[in-house]
């Protein structure tokens, strides 16, 4: 194939393609990008071939000539065939230029005519190799794309590593990848390395994430698939996208899908796998592997009193055929070689096979738990004894912060629960539900609830029922609007009921109506309902809301009311949950500017949830303690918790549109722009499909901040008026709930609109003084110095724009403090002279504000400081902007920018999410590009000195 062109980097990733491989696919384009080759490496069905085509797709329009070879298993023993592939169409091109030698022995290879071999031809058959390399490569760029290394014949592979290593500064890049097993995690693509250009970066494909390969079943059709499943999918497959697929699509023909805790369908494809060696093992050792399947842990000892007397020669002959991990490490747990081998035992057993394997387990294991399991899955039909264990077991998996244990563990309880005990199968269905929604585990908490709304007739049940189809469609409430009507009626005048009910209806006043006031009344209403019937944990959450309500309205009551939550007598779990009292009171300090307490608040509520297992409360809660991070200028700290709680957020499906809108919030502080522009949207879109208003609003202010740090102050204003009208229509008072302010009145200025700007200032500053929030006081002097400075008044200006920095650092609000000391500097830019940046550029550095860091050096370029080293952090920014830097690529660039910061590899790796080794490689090119030897010499050139 010939295409004229130089190589260059491609406009874009092909996301469609390599679903959680951005951070990697974007390393090896700027590999490529940079004239290096790439290895990419990992087990059977990990995606290789799949990210290979991806990225010769990009790069095969940048190549002159593009040389393809794709060896198979079943041709390796032919010589010379994956040469003839590579070679085969190309080869008359440059055959003339060869020696006659080389020509000759060439040919023999490619046809089989005079049967050549390396022994007789060696020398002539490696150089002519190398010489149509070098031809074809004068005579543009060439691309050489190679999959499945392990297969390729050996005569092919040894010419091919002979030209590879010799190659030189020639123009020509290799794209391989190569089948490696995960078990040992030794370094078995290193052989493929030597054989490889000397500048090839070697790619590890590791499992996908659970929310990733979510995306890859939705991509391919195997859309509605519950959470619980996908998980079990995610377990099962082990990550491995080929595997995952295979699951999905047994699944998607199954005529009924399996019930929590029931084994997944393995569908002939991949138990083939694992099936055939299975055979090769004596009955006796298939029977000690099913054993070790159904066990949680298994180990010898489990074994051993399971009744399994040869266990050791057992499993070691099963770990010889491959079926078992052969590192033990320091643990005695039993592992398979591979999640499928343990599903395709435990699938292809029969009923009967699998009830004595936990009948044995069920006496054998040591945690209570873990017998109470296995007794069910042993057992047949209706059992009191066998249930009420169970129901035990499930309050014990509850107790240790295990509620998706405790879901399955009630739903087994359900299952042999005679239909007139106490309690009886449709209570402990649904306690089962509410466990799952404690787990995060919505969809599944949902289908229970729906089971139980079926057939129950009791009003509770329904209530409660209904309460958990409410509280599993999270933020959707349009959804579900249906259901309230019939939560009323089934409640009745029962008092405990109707607070249930009342209190959901606050939520939805909320959400649906946007109109706080009627919501703070509806809970207000549910408190004295629940106090009424002397149901306490409604009554808090109720005056938990109604607290959040207050706040955000600046209601006076707030405080007492916050009071009134905090009393005792507590429970414990809504004492920690998110919509209890000390997430309420979490709001008010942090609203009110005390930070220290704000954060120990958040903190101890974070480690309390996480000790229970209550998911959808812990996304809330790292949500919480990144904005306490980012409010105190630690934007490096709360970018992290950010995306961590948007990753959490993300795989359980629970509160994505509040947790992007606050990670882009993080992003625009500490990280990247661009993402967070496509987060902001992201959590408007979804915010406006749900008919969020509240959240609209957040949504809105997100996303005018990104614009304002983005340089465009059209988009800012356009966003922000818009937040401003939806919080006087939803009647929120308090400006230190979005914290917008300043920056629309910033972007008005910088639109030419001074008048709306001090309007904005004027009507936020009455509000901020009679609520004392010193904090917005001060951004808002901030941004009216920008007003001032606007009007010509610039000495005022100038004089408030310090006073509002020493207040902002006083109060501890770092990155506002170093906006301040920003915006301070851009004013004096209109006095003649040189202008200096360096206190901002030192504050912004502190708060490790890289977005920010960025403008500085923008301005900094344009208003030249008199002293070049003025400081090391301006000196390592002008750097950035010298045009030797300016040859690096993206990931490049940031990795050299921490160095000069002083970073080490592995916290370089932290903040970009990459590996060390991605690190070190990309380190390399760096040095190579730059003409220097090591990091010392990075600094070196950052503050102006020629590397030694």
């Amino acid at each position: 194939m010939t295409v004229r062109g130089d190589f260059k980097e491609p406009a874009r990733p092909r996301p469609d393609l390599v679903i959680g491989r951005e951070e990697l696919f974007t390393g090896a384009r700027d590999q490529l990008s940079g004239g290096g080759s790439v290895l990419v490496h990992g087990p059977a069905g990990i995606g290789k071939s799949t990210v290979l085509r991806a990225l010769a797709a990009e790069y095969t329009e940048s190549a002159r000539t593009v040389l393809r070879c794709s060896a198979t298993e079943s041709e390796s023993h032919l010589p010379f065939l994956a040469l003839t592939d590579l070679l085969g169409l190309v080869v008359d091109e440059v055959s003339a230029q060869l020696p006659a030698p080389q020509r000759t022995a060439l040919e023999s290879a490619l046809t089989g005519r005079g049967e050549s071999t390396l022994q007789r031809d060696g020398l002539a058959l490696r150089l002519a190799v190398l010489s149509v390399f070098r031809s074809l490569a004068t005579q543009g760029p060439v691309l050489i794309v190679a999959d499945d290394l392990q297969w390729l014949d050996p005569a092919s592979a040894e010419l091919l590593g002979f030209a590879a290593r010799r190659l030189g500064g020639m123009p020509v890049r290799m794209l391989c990848a190569v089948r490696t097993e995960t078990e040992p995690p030794g370094q078995q693509h290193d052989r493929y390395l030597r054989a490889s250009p000397p500048d090839t970066l070697a790619v590890r494909l590791n499992p996908l994430t659970r929310a990733d390969v979510a995306e890859l079943l939705g991509r391919r059709g195997y859309t509605g698939l519950p959470r619980s499943i996908v998980r079990d999918i995610h377990r099962t497959s082990g990550g491995n996208p080929l595997f995952a697929l295979e699951l999905g699509r047994a699944l998607a023909e199954s005529p009924t899908p399996p019930s929590p805790g029931e084994p997944l369908p393995v569908p002939t494809s991949l138990s083939a796998l694992v099936l055939s060696r299975l055979e090769m093992l004596s009955a006796e050792a298939r029977r000690t592997l099913l054993v070790a399947s159904a066990g949680a842990r298994p180990t010898l000892a489990l074994l051993h009193a399971a009744g399994r007397e040869n266990a050791e020669a057992e499993t070691a002959s099963a770990a010889a055929l491959g079926l078992l991990a052969t590192e033990r490490e320091a643990s005695p747990v039993i592992r398979f070689a591979h999640p499928l081998v343990s599903a395709a035992l435990y699938a292809e057993a029969t009923a009967q096979e699998r009830r004595a394997a936990h009948a044995a387990l069920s006496t054998a294991a040591s945690d209570p738990i873990e017998r109470a399991r296995h007794l069910a899955l042993a057992a047949t039909g209706t059992d009191p004894g066998v249930a009420a264990r169970l129901g035990e077991a499930a309050a014990a998996a509850r107790d240790r912060g295990a509620p998706s244990v405790a879901a399955g563990l009630g739903l087994l309880a359900a299952r042999h629960t005679p239909a007139d005990a106490v309690p009886g199968p449709d209570e402990r269905r649904l306690q089962a539900a509410e466990d799952a929604l404690t787990a995060g585990e919505t969809d599944l908490a949902r289908d229970i609830a729906r089971q139980v709304l079926a057939r129950a007739t009791a009003p509770a049940d329904r209530v409660r029922a209904w309460m958990v189809v409410i509280d599993a469609a999270g933020h959707s409430m349009a959804e579900i609007d249906a259901v309230f009507p019939q939560a009323l009626a089934d409640a009745g005048d029962d008092p405990r009921l109707l607070a249930l009910v009342r209190y959901q209806l606050a939520w939805r006043a909320l959400l649906m109506e946007g109109e706080m006031a009627k919501a703070r009344e509806e809970a207000a209403r549910a408190a004295g309902l629940a106090a009424r019937a002397g149901d306490r944990p409604t009554e808090l959450l109720a005056l938990g809301f109604q607290a959040q309500m207050e706040t955000l309205m600046g209601h006076p009551g707030a405080p007492a009311t916050i009071q009134r939550a905090m009393r005792e007598p507590q429970d414990p779990r809504v004492a920690c949950d998110h919509n209890g009292a000390g997430a309420a009171r979490f709001r008010w300090l942090i609203m009110g500017d005390q930070l220290a307490e704000a954060r120990t608040t958040i903190t101890a509520l974070l480690r309390e949830v996480r000790r229970r297992g209550m998911v959808e409360s812990e996304v809330h809660f790292l949500r919480g303690l990144a904005e306490t991070e980012l409010r105190s200028g630690h934007c490096g700290r709360a970018l992290d918790l950010a995306r961590e709680s948007l990753r959490l957020a993300r795989d359980t499906g629970i509160g994505e549109a509040a947790t992007a809108m606050f990670t882009s919030l993080a992003e625009a502080a500490g990280g990247d722009v661009d993402r967070a522009l496509a987060l902001a949207r992201e959590a408007v879109d979804r915010a406006e499909e749900d008919g969020d208003l509240i959240y609209l609003s957040r949504a809105l202010g997100a996303l005018g901040h990104a614009q304002l740090v983005a340089g465009d102050a059209s988009a800012t204003v356009q966003s922000l008026r818009r937040v401003r009208e939806l919080e006087e229509g939803l009647g929120v008072t308090d400006p230190a709930r979005g914290r917008w302010h300043g920056d629309l009145a910033e972007a008005l200025v910088r639109i030419g609109e001074p008048v709306e700007a001090q309007d904005v200032i004027d009507a936020t500053r009455e509000r901020a003084l009679r609520l004392g929030r010193e904090s917005v006081l001060a951004v808002l002097d901030r941004a009216e110095a920008l007003v001032r400075a606007a009007r010509g008044e610039q000495g005022p200006a100038t004089r408030q724009l310090t006073a509002a920095q020493d207040r902002l650092g006083k109060l501890g609000y770092g990155l506002e403090e170093a906006r301040a000391a920003y915006a301070l500097a851009g004013l004096r830019t209109l006095r003649p002279g040189p202008t200096s940046y360096d206190e901002a550029t030192r504050l912004f550095r502190r708060c490790r504000a890289l977005p920010w860091l960025r403008q500085v050096e923008t301005a900094s370029a344009a208003h030249p400081a008199p002293s070049p080293l003025a400081s090391a952090a301006s000196a390592a920014l002008d750097s950035l902007a010298s045009a030797a830097l300016d040859s690096l690529a993206s990931t490049e660039r940031q990795v050299a920018a921490l160095v000069m910061e002083g970073a080490t590899n592995r916290e370089i790796a932290a903040r970009l999410f990459i590996s060390v080794k991605t690190v070190e490689a990309t380190l390399t090119r760096v040095y190579r590009k730059l003409g220097i030897r090591s990091r010392v010499d990075i600094v070196r050139l950052a503050v102006g000195h020629r590397p030694g």
